[in-house]
């Protein structure tokens, strides 16, 4: 067996991996989104998503992290032509506007829970935190994952196996950019329209 042979089949084991998690979390938000539009009429009594929802505030929430996936998409650019200084430009960009997402999402949050609407409110309640909370999560985990292959970046260069490493970091942020889009349809628009 030649070397390349060889070098593929490693590379399918992460690949494939990769593929079998995103698809774990297509499972997990599928079953978020069936449980919020079981559980999106009832409020008991409290505030729906139209007295409660700021769409001001959630399109401006939309825009961030679409532009978060351009600048992504930006740095793998650089990334690929061995550019580390633009690499790290692009995703320090794309860093940023992660964090700029997270406050409005938290203060969204915070608002919520201080007027009395937690997640302890109302089953409907309860299926929103749950489903943009866990979206915001994932979030999280992924500015956390941005921070560490910058620093790899930084330190190692772009070797192979870290354009690697960024690619399936880039890939997992435009899967949450796709699942926020059907967030912002299904929870937000829908909400803000159906009192």
């Amino acid at each position: 067996m030649s070397s390349s042979a060889i070098t593929q089949a490693d590379d399918s084991k992460p690949i494939l991996g990769f593929w079998i998690y995103i698809m774990t979390d297509c499972v997990l938000f599928a079953s978020l989104f069936a449980t919020y539009a079981v559980l999106f009429r009832n409020t008991a009594g409290g505030p729906s998503g139209y007295q409660l929802f700021n769409l001001k505030n959630v399109l401006a929430e939309t825009l961030i992290l679409l532009t978060s996936s351009f600048t992504c998409g930006l740095a793998m650019l650089a990334a690929h032509r061995d550019d580390r200084k633009q690499t790290l430009f692009w995703f320090a960009v794309t860093f940023a506007l992660g964090i700029a997402f997270l406050a409005i999402e938290l203060t969204e949050f915070r608002h919520f829970v201080v007027t009395g609407n937690s997640w302890r409110r109302s089953g409907f309640l309860s299926a929103f935190f749950t489903l943009v909370g866990t979206h915001g999560l994932h979030i999280t985990i992924g500015l956390m994952w941005m921070v560490i292959l910058m620093w790899q970046v930084l330190k190692r260069g772009l070797s192979r196996s870290i354009i690697k490493r960024l690619t399936f970091l880039s890939m997992f942020w435009h899967f949450l950019d796709i699942i926020w889009i059907f967030i912002f349809t299904i929870v937000y628009l829908r909400g803000a329209i159906a009192p």
